[in-house]
């Protein structure tokens, strides 16, 4: 696991060591054990390693001696590195070291960019082919966008930069800052970015399963390349327990994250059943709350999974007075707005699972898009015939509902959102589009999530913010065999998650397979009611004179949904007032990227 970072343009500049310098310091909180970046005429390439497999080889960008002119980076972990080296081994490769990505420049020179195809793990790839008559930049990342990858592309002098993180990327020389017009109306219809776009004109995101092929000068020519061939075997049980135990292998410390929900509780029963059959250490588990007593805590849960598959248990309690300094670095770590209060959990939590000293954590994050786990998703399902399930089920996705938003926009906005179409537009589109050509709802619904919200919404804010403190975030439900296999199954076993309910029925205590679904995530209604910690700072971020500057929110009308949430204090207003807010302080901090180099996560 690392962050990667490069540049390919036409002409015989060699960039600047001071802003490759510059670049790789905004991401390296994410690869503190080992820095390097190369360059020539035109090109760069550059890597800040996390030491996962092989800690003590590895050395990126990785080269071989006897493939001169190929070079790869890569972000992520190749899961079925040992079974590729073995095959390009026969075929007269020589390898230095068993760190997994060394395969790349060896599978490239067999397979050429088709070399993607090949891989099974989560990865974002940079190779540079610098032979003669050859010369091009390959980008590719893993079919569910587990490792994102964003980049820059001048249609002026042909040039295109590359990072793994925002930031990192606007450290570049030529990178310009320009909020999108539309990134307000998509953080609250959607509650963040989709499909290739970020929250920033001319940032792009290769979409997950793409491979991006770059000739000098020339523009990316991205494709979508057909999924990783997965042939699961055995039950629900049977496949997640296999790729939970391929998961939990590593030359590091191993944790797992417990929510208190059915999809934490699976990996980590089935991750702490492993740790006993090898005789390893037991398992230790880490779960998030917040001092003093909000409503929708986990923490009973956690402890009874915890319990239940006999781990070590760490409770960590953040004060709520942090929640400002929180917010601020999870803003900067993102570099784009996200809604979800949960980003601040998710920061705080991998804080303090490295700081116990751990480097890889599984996860269960992906099985409520595959396995039907959402409300929306049933709402969808058992809609009337003629009903606008679409409609609602965009409207369901949003921060702000549709009325809510037309009604705090200003007129110039509203007006702009009109003409150019809302993404929430765009969602309901491609979902009636898709049952159209005979899609059922389900299968329409899981397309949709799996390749444009799971990977922007949340496999983004789990990898920036788990590797803000240089922890790989693992997962198992991503992994291609469980997709393969959630995807096979009957429609009425992927709707609301019958099949995990199954596999988890000796495994998980009773109390959390009866309890209902909740999001791990900021208590932000209680915390934004009278006297609450939220208050003073969204009241700030909020002010007349930011949103009259901002030109797109009307301020009375922005005053009176606070005053209404402070009097009635609920999720709904509350969810709106905290998109509001993050989108203020995003324009805010967006703007000083250029300066500040090298914060401290």
């Amino acid at each position: 696991m690392c962050r990667i970072l490069g540049s390919f343009a036409a002409g015989a500049d060699r960039p600047e060591p001071a802003q490759l310098a510059a670049v790789s310091a905004r991401q390296r909180h994410g690869g503190p054990d080992e820095h390097q970046v190369l360059s020539g005429p035109g090109w760069s390439l550059g890597c800040d390693r996390l030491a996962v497999t092989d800690p003590c080889g590895g050395q990126q960008p990785y080269r071989l001696p006897h493939l001169p002119g190929i070079l790869a980076v890569l972000n992520g972990e190749i899961y079925n590195h040992a079974e590729l080296r073995r095959t390009l081994a026969a075929r007269g490769h020589r390898f230095p070291d068993r760190c997994d990505g060394t395969v790349l420049p060896a599978l490239y020179a067999e397979y050429g960019p088709a070399f993607a195809e090949h891989l099974d793990g989560m990865f974002a790839v940079a190779l540079l082919d610098l032979r003669p008559g050859s010369t091009r930049l390959v980008l590719a990342v893993d079919d569910m966008g587990m490792k994102p990858l964003h980049l820059h592309h001048d249609p002026h002098d042909g040039s295109t930069r590359f990072a793994s993180e925002i930031p990192a990327l606007l450290a570049f020389e030529g990178v310009r800052i320009s909020p999108r017009e539309d990134a307000l109306d998509t953080l609250l219809a959607t509650r963040t970015s989709f499909s290739t776009h970020t929250a920033l004109d001319g940032v792009d995101v290769l979409p997950p399963g793409a491979t991006a092929l770059i000739r000098p000068g020339a523009a990316p020519v991205v494709r979508r390349r057909g999924p990783h061939r997965a042939t699961p075997v055995g039950d629900t049980q049977d496949v997640l327990r296999r790729e939970v135990r391929r998961l939990a292998r590593a030359e590091v410390p191993v944790c797992a994250v417990t929510s208190g929900g059915l999809d934490s509780g699976l990996v980590t029963a089935l991750a702490a059943e492993h740790a006993r059959e090898t005789d390893a250490p037991p398992l230790h588990t880490f779960h998030l709350t917040y001092r003093g007593r909000w409503p929708g805590s986990e923490a009973a849960y956690a402890r009874a999974v915890a319990r239940r598959a006999r781990t070590v248990h760490h409770e960590v309690a953040v004060d709520p007075d942090e929640i400002g300094s929180l917010l601020t670095r999870t803003v900067r770590h993102l570099g784009q707005p996200n809604a979800d209060p949960i980003t601040l959990s998710t920061y705080a939590l991998f804080r303090a699972v490295r700081e116990n000293g751990f480097t890889v954590a599984l996860a269960g994050d992906g099985a409520d898009e595959l396995f039907g786990g959402y409300d929306r998703m049933r709402a969808a399902l058992t809609a009337p015939a003629g009903a606008d399930w679409a409609g609602a089920y965009a409207d369901a996705l949003s921060a702000a509902p549709r009325l809510l938003r037309d009604h705090l926009y200003t007129s110039n906005y509203r007006a702009h959102i009109a003409d150019t179409g809302s993404a929430a537009d765009r969602i309901e589109q491609e979902l009636r589009s898709a049952e159209a050509v005979g899609a059922d709802r389900l299968t329409a619904m899981t397309a949709f999530e799996t390749r444009w919200r799971l990977p922007a919404y949340h496999l983004r804010r789990l990898d920036h913010l788990s590797m803000a403190w240089a922890v790989e975030a693992r997962l198992p439900f991503c992994q291609p065999s469980v997709v393969a296999h959630a995807r096979s199954l009957p429609v009425g076993e992927r709707t609301g998650k019958r099949a995990l309910y199954s596999a988890g029925a000796e495994l998980l205590p009773s109390s959390v397979l009866r309890r209902p679904k909740q999001p791990f995530t900021l208590p932000v209604a209680a915390m934004l009611a009278p006297g609450g910690p939220l208050l003073d700072l969204v009241r700030e971020l909020l002010s007349p004179a930011r949103l009259v500057l901002g030109g797109k929110i009307r301020a009375d009308r922005a005053a009176k949904l606070l005053s209404r949430h402070l009097a009635h204090p609920n999720q709904h207003d509350a969810q709106a007032l905290w998109a509001l807010a993050v989108h203020e302080l995003w324009t805010e901090v967006v703007q000083g990227m250029r300066i500040p180099v090298g914060c401290a996560a």
